[in-house]
């Protein structure tokens, strides 16, 4: 029978990728427009300064996460090749190794030896990848993947401040921007725990108090040192 069996560790990936680039867009975005608010700054100040840290925000998201993924992925193909070298060179070292991991997660030493044996000759590189180094299909890196997910769920969370921008009126614009964000934060939250299988309720806590927090400095700075034209 298939194994039908999902587990939420197979979200981990991009639904990392996702919230911290959806949480960095509203906040950044949201929290910029805020300090320009209040140093009173004209609305096509406050438009220009979204759309530019839209832009910008989405662009070091994408390089941040390659490079970082990138580099983990580097990391994980220089151990493989290390690892094709050593069963090229030394088979019976590598099956003592894997034998050796087996006994010390449990198994008696002949079932230790016999569970290596076969599964050396079914995928030798696949079980020391797995269970000597810890590289699975669910947590291998996929740099693009990061970078492009990253790049669009923060242009996404930075539109909905900005939105908020271009339809309201200036009158109530730090109020209205501050709602909607904080809303928006608190939702994100709460799915990002519940997909995660965590509790809802202290995920949106939790980014709502820093999406707040992050506003409330950038808005007193705007006030402190905005200067008007």
């Amino acid at each position: 029978m298939r194994h039908r069996e999902r587990h939420r560790l197979h979200h981990s990936g991009w639904l990392r990728a996702a919230v911290l680039g959806a949480n960095d867009g509203i906040i950044s975005t949201a929290s910029l427009m805020m300090g320009i608010v209040a140093a009173k700054a004209e609305p096509s100040a406050i438009v220009l300064t979204g759309v530019a840290g839209l832009v910008a925000g989405a662009m070091s998201m994408a390089a941040g996460e390659y490079v970082s993924v990138r580099s983990q992925a580097d990391t994980e193909a220089a151990d493989l090749a290390r690892e094709i070298h050593e069963l090229e060179n030394d088979v019976a070292g590598e099956h003592r190794e894997l034998e050796e991991i087996y006994v010390a997660r449990g198994l008696e030493r002949n079932l230790a030896h016999e569970v290596a044996k076969q599964l050396m000759e079914h995928d030798a590189l696949g079980a020391h990848a797995r269970d000597e180094l810890g590289i699975t299909d669910i947590n291998s890196a996929r740099p693009l993947q990061a970078a492009l997910t990253s790049a669009a769920t923060f242009a996404t969370g930075a539109f909905i401040p900005l939105l908020v921008v271009l339809l309201h009126p200036v009158e109530y614009l730090s109020f209205a921007i501050v709602s909607v964000s904080l809303l928006a934060l608190v939702l994100l939250g709460g799915l990002a725990a519940k997909v995660g299988g965590a509790n809802m309720w202290l995920g949106a806590a939790r980014v709502g108090f820093w999406g707040a927090a992050a506003m409330a400095l950038t808005a007193a700075a705007g006030h402190l040192f905005g200067v008007v034209l």
